[in-house]
């Protein structure tokens, strides 16, 4: 969802990625310790992967929603709207989603909170559609507020999105057990045998600087913080040992930070059950990526992708994903108060009308695509079509 603080990336040539395939066997192998830390072993993550068939589908938000707040509180929650759009996913073979939780939802109104996230997944079952749950979220408003939300800067990407948790929160590792662990193992004790929910992706794009605000964090000691509230995260959600697969995503220069291989990728390869990532380059660097993370012998799914304006686009990256049986997951649905059809570049550049192309996202608000082809090609891939 993610705007990347690095506007140019290094390169990486094919024949450097093979040099390094012996490097990187060594460097994210499976741990001898898989069974007691409980990290699933490869032989069950590849034995589960089988079991779903490829999974394609996008993250969502409800169009009526800006951030997690309003489409989890009570005074927003809108199942219709809800029931609505999902119906349109299923629509062209959309059979996965990916949906992010916030930790102040669940200690304002535990219960609640459950019951709503409950009631989502009745609905998305209904509609043949699974779920993976984000609990915590790096990017966007370090400084979440729960109630009312502000309303969303006109023409502005991803506005009102909020990090989880409270960025006062995230500095102080001393307050990780006492606020954070008992929502964490809450949730994952409620629906850890729950068939609706296809894996846990436990912290979205940990190390992530986000330029709109000042936060006041030095990048060494933000990317150190996360690490440790990563760890913590995969070690408490490891007490609860739910039936899904964990997981927490790789993100920046996939493929390319990899001599020596980042900390914070290093955990996220080395602790999930099954590899996710995220790309919004295209196809070129995707194949990189998935490249590199076959290394890792496990299941591979893409949780962020697709961005017309940097050449991530369902034409070119989502055949190759089916053809790796990679999972597909793009960013947004229908376009709605997140406005993610508008770029990155909105919080810097004044738009005064919808942009061509859109950024993100499939549908318009009356539920017809944006580019009937792409639905159509997403049809003919997930065999909706047929």
């Amino acid at each position: 969802m993610h705007m990347y603080p690095f506007s140019e990336k290094r390169s990486l040539s094919v024949i450097s990625l093979v040099s390094l395939t012996i490097f990187m066997l060594c460097a994210y192998a499976p741990a001898v310790d898989d069974t007691a830390s409980a990290r699933w072993s490869v032989k069950k993550a590849n034995a589960w992967y089988a079991e779903q068939g490829w999974r394609a589908g996008a993250n969502f938000l409800p169009s009526t929603a800006s951030n997690q707040f309003e489409m989890w509180q009570a005074e927003t929650w809108d199942p219709a709207t809800i029931d609505r759009e999902l119906g349109w996913a299923a629509g062209i073979g959309f059979n996965t989603m990916r949906v992010y939780l916030h930790d102040m939802l669940w200690t304002a109104d535990a219960a609640g909170f459950e019951k709503r996230m409950d009631e989502y997944l009745a609905i998305a079952d209904k509609h043949g559609i699974k779920t993976i749950f984000v609990p915590f979220d790096c990017v966007w408003d370090p400084y979440p507020k729960p109630g009312p939300q502000k309303e969303p800067v006109p023409h502005v990407h991803n506005s009102r999105w909020v990090q989880s948790p409270h960025v006062d929160v995230q500095k102080n590792p001393a307050r990780y057990e006492a606020q954070l662990k008992p929502y964490l193992t809450g949730i994952l004790t409620r629906f850890k045998d729950d068939p609706r929910i296809l894996a846990w992706d436990l912290l979205n794009e940990p190390g992530n600087a986000v330029p709109q605000y000042e936060d006041h964090w030095d990048n060494k000691e933000r990317e150190d913080t996360h690490l440790i509230l990563l760890n913590r995260l995969f070690d408490w959600a490891r007490e609860v040992n739910p039936s899904q697969p964990l997981t927490a995503g790789v993100w920046i220069e996939v493929g390319e930070r990899t001599n020596p291989v980042h900390s914070l990728d290093k955990v996220m390869l080395e602790r999930s059950d099954i590899i996710t990532f995220h790309t919004y380059s295209p196809l070129p660097k995707a194949k990189i990526a998935v490249e590199w993370l076959k290394n890792s012998g496990r299941p591979i799914i893409c949780t962020e992708y697709m961005s017309r304006g940097s050449g991530s686009t369902f034409e070119t990256v989502m055949p190759y994903f089916k053809e790796q049986n990679v999972g597909a997951i793009n960013w947004g649905l229908v376009n709605g108060r997140s406005q993610t059809i508008y770029p990155w570049d909105s919080w810097n550049k004044q738009y005064t009308a919808e942009p061509e192309p859109w950024f993100h996202d499939v549908f318009r608000k009356d539920g017809t695509p944006y580019r009937e082809a792409e639905a159509k090609l997403i049809r003919e891939l997930t065999g909706k079509g047929q």
